[in-house]
């Protein structure tokens, strides 16, 4: 059985170590995931970042990690998927 190399982290906000928001880092690339959603997938090799199509926005809390995650704001956000730099996944 071959073995995955996964790493789980608790998110550093701007303020340090975040309750609740997490970091996975694989072979494949790095996930963010808030409460127990993935938010959004960064992979490794040049691939476009994939946010998830129903839970990407869904509440303050999630948009304020995403944001620092992605280093962007939201409306940057919503702009690189509208012009298909992102992709709308289900990543749950």
């Amino acid at each position: 059985m071959k073995t995955l190399n996964v790493k789980v982290e608790q998110f550093n906000g701007i303020n340090g170590p975040v309750k609740n928001q997490f970091v996975i880092r694989t072979s494949q690339g790095t996930f963010f995931q808030s409460y127990r959603s993935v938010i959004a997938f960064r992979p490794f090799g040049g691939g476009k970042i994939q946010i998830d199509k129903d839970y990407w926005d869904y509440s303050k809390t999630t948009g304020k990690y995403r944001n620092q995650f992605l280093n962007e704001t939201r409306k940057e956000t919503e702009e690189k998927i509208k012009n298909g730099v992102y992709l709308l996944k289900s990543l749950n």
